[in-house]
């Protein structure tokens, strides 16, 4: 019966073909789909920043957590870095960005639209250089030929990143002088030509630091025009529409919806709690911890067992999981270890993969810089009982609703890219110089971001003691707290006996100041080894170190010519020399 019944459909469909003699079977344009000459040229600019900042969210967030910027939520890196995770990246990337892009040249490249065609162009050379830091080898000279060409040839990383230079100098070439029309919409320059080649510069100064090439990089430098000052910042801003659409930073949807969100990394917030220990024994706290942190709890040791998920202990004791933490000790005796601070601070260790316990109201959250959150002040602690009280869970209400930026290139990463070259490579700058100027825009930065909750920096408070002031005046940062952070910083910088010693100092910093970019965070650990005393792994094993990440299998199940690579390999601009953890 079954052979009967299929033979009836055959002979219907067939009938249904032949009645009908207009039926284009060799259709080649999907009619659900806009065609590239009816595409309005500033919709589709508008899609390509979109697009592009998909790209670099989906390519910053486990990078950082392999740095220990954000927790890494797994006992071992082979579960943490899996074909899987960059899916999102390689598809962004080659379905959506890329398509685009080559669509818009073509119009542009015709019209003698050079601001959007120029603009286009270093979206992608950036792109391709994401992909290469993070992949190694990837597709690019016979990428997106369609059907011609369905499983396109890998280039080597070092040629892809020629290719994105060279794209990086059409670019320019075409936005010198341009008197073209700009975009419509230009979320990070406003259509100017100008700025756009300010990062177009930039990000070969980026290419040349990563490569080792020290005249390159110095060239950059001499000729000036890269990105020095905040005004030229590079970075994608969110809005704090809650709905229709939701326009605001992801990591405040995370932390100020009605979800616990995701763990902060101990390691890095005790970076700016806790680590600095002066020649005194005083500690030096970062001026920004209170931007960059959301406390709920001001006692992090003291709560509920059913809280705790420190995995050697009950409770966030060090004494009781000293047996297991010799790894730990071998690197940096004073780790934290389950919280980063006993004030409060509580987030996750390095490779913490236990299961969630209801710990919601005592988890930190993200902050004000530069993601849009609250601003962490003592003063709601007032009226609490051991342990505080508060809560950044409200229905996306408080803060700065999500107004954040994701920090792409800013002008003290250069500062601190130069201090590095120079300490690395030989170049000409002075380092030490440096390293301040990249803290104190640092700060002036994050500092800037007050103007997102200036009604509550303005509130009147009444603290425990009977004292009263505003939350700013009590708790924001001074120009005495940049001084005196800037003069504990450079003590360590000048007590350190030579140049690596001195470049952990600046890395270090680098790293705190680059805070919400997790792609230049495990940039510059593979680059230098720094800072020197990560937080290991939490278990002993954790495998291999991902000194780069795994094909996407989305790519591996589609293209015959890949062969999936190893998280031992190595991109090309890594010597091999470091061994890291």
């Amino acid at each position: 019966m079954k052979i009967i019944n299929k033979i009836f459909i055959v002979i219907f469909i067939l009938g249904a073909v032949s009645a009908c003699d207009n039926l284009d079977l060799d259709l080649q344009q999907d009619p659900n789909q806009i065609s590239p000459e009816q595409a309005s040229l500033n919709d589709l600019y508008n899609n390509i920043q979109l697009e592009f900042k998909n790209v670099y969210s989906s390519a910053e967030g486990n990078p950082g957590a392999v740095a220990r910027m954000y927790h890494a939520g797994a006992f071992t890196y082979e579960n943490l870095v899996t074909q899987t995770t960059l899916n999102g990246l390689w598809f962004n990337a080659y379905a959506d960005l890329f398509p685009d892009i080559d669509a818009l040249i073509a119009i542009t490249d015709a019209g003698g639209f050079d601001i959007h065609g120029g603009t286009a162009r270093i979206m992608k050379a950036y792109t391709l250089m994401i992909l290469v830091d993070l992949l190694g080898d990837v597709p690019n000279t016979n990428a997106l030929q369609g059907t011609d060409i369905i499983s396109p040839a890998f280039d080597s990383g070092q040629d892809v990143y020629s290719a994105a230079d060279a794209l990086l100098d059409e670019a320019i070439t075409l936005l010198d002088g341009t008197v073209a029309g700009a975009p419509a919409f230009d979320n990070f320059y406003g259509g100017d030509p100008a700025a756009w080649i300010t990062f177009a510069r930039t990000l070969k100064m980026r290419s040349a630091l990563n490569r080792g090439d020290g005249t390159a990089f110095s060239s950059i430098v001499s000729g000036g025009d890269f990105i020095d000052a905040a005004a030229e910042d590079f970075q994608f801003n969110y809005g704090n529409q809650r709905t229709n659409p939701n326009s605001r930073h992801p990591n405040y949807n995370n932390h100020y919806e009605t979800g616990d969100g995701d763990y902060l990394s101990n390691s890095f917030m005790w970076m700016l709690r806790a680590e600095k220990v002066n020649g005194v024994g005083v500690t030096v706290v970062d001026p920004r911890i209170r931007y960059y942190f959301y406390r709920k709890v001001d006692d992090a040791v003291n709560q509920d067992q059913t809280t705790y998920s420190c995995h050697f202990s009950l409770f966030p004791v060090k004494a009781d999981a000293a047996a297991n933490l010799g790894h730990w000790d071998t690197v940096d005796p004073n780790l934290p270890y389950c919280v980063a601070s006993a004030d409060g601070y509580s987030g996750r260790d390095h490779m913490n993969g236990e299961g969630i316990p209801p710990d919601g109201p005592i988890r930190t959250s993200y902050g004000l810089y530069p993601f849009g959150g609250d601003f962490d002040d003592d003063a709601t602690f007032t009226a609490c009982a051991t342990g505080g009280c508060r809560d950044s869970r409200v229905s996306g209400t408080t803060g700065g609703l999500g107004e954040g930026i994701e920090p792409i290139m800013l002008s003290f990463f250069t500062d601190f890219m130069r201090a590095e070259a120079a300490l690395s490579l030989g170049t000409s700058d002075d380092p030490r110089t440096l390293l301040e100027s990249g803290i104190r825009a640092s700060c002036a930065k994050v500092r800037g971001f007050e103007s997102l909750v200036a009604a509550k920096m303005g509130t009147t408070v009444t603290l425990r003691d009977g004292s009263s002031g505003t939350i700013e005046d009590l708790y924001a940062m001074t120009d005495a707290d940049i001084d005196n952070y800037v003069t504990e910083v450079l003590a360590f910088y000048d007590a350190a006996a030579n140049d690596s010693e001195r470049l952990d100092v600046v890395i270090r910093e680098f790293l705190i100041a680059a805070w919400g970019n997790g792609l230049e965070a495990y940039n510059m650990y593979r680059r230098t080894g720094f800072p020197s005393n990560q937080q290991p792994p939490l278990e002993p094993s954790a495998g291999q170190f991902p000194y780069s990440y795994l094909i996407p299998d989305v790519s591996v199940d589609r293209n015959q010519n890949v062969n999936q690579k190893s998280l031992a390999d190595r991109v090309f601009w890594d010597d091999g020399t470091l061994t890291l953890y």
